[in-house]
């Protein structure tokens, strides 16, 4: 009867395991960027949007890289998204109160991406929070939009080039 139990529980604890080193197995990142411009002269405290030129996603070939396929793909999640000043060089995220990004394609609605809020800032690097939403659609798309929406809290003189770093957790399954 002990011999059953121990069993039982050691192929238990082989079925988890070995689920989790398959996940790992079929989970890759996909990296896309895209820049955006923040122009002078929006008043303080006034929300703003700026849509970006449409993001070429480049996912069959990732896909196909990391040996599977799009309607293989069964889970896709934003794990980083990193916004960089790129010019000018000196300048730094203080002008800012707060910032969210959305992600849309022709095809699908918008939704949240990322965000952060109440910004105090002195670097000219910001990494947002990421939703959990999941983005499986939008990557399998051939390009998708971001719309940035912003307050800034200090008046600009001179507009502000921004780029944004991404990074997609995908995974897939075996078969």
């Amino acid at each position: 009867m002990r011999t059953k139990i121990y069993l039982s529980i050691v192929t238990v604890i082989v079925l988890i395991t070995s689920c989790n080193v398959i996940d790992d197995l079929l989970t890759f990142t996909i990296d896309n960027q895209t820049t955006f411009k923040i122009e002078s002269g929006f008043p303080l405290g006034t929300a703003f949007n700026v849509i970006t030129p449409d993001v070429t996603t480049n996912s069959s070939s990732t896909f196909e890289n990391n040996n599977t396929k799009a309607e293989l793909v069964k889970d896709v999640k934003l794990s980083e998204l990193k916004l960089t000043i790129t010019d000018p060089s000196n300048k730094s995220f203080s002008f800012l109160k707060s910032i969210h990004l959305y992600i849309s394609t022709d095809a699908n609605d918008e939704i949240e991406l990322a965000y952060l809020d109440e910004i105090n800032s002195t670097s000219n690097v910001l990494n947002l929070t990421c939703t959990t939403q999941k983005l499986d659609k939008y990557i399998k798309a051939s390009s998708y939009k971001i719309r940035t929406k912003a307050v800034i809290k200090e008046s600009l003189t001179q507009d502000i080039t921004v780029k944004s770093d991404m990074k997609f957790k995908v995974t897939a399954d075996p078969f």
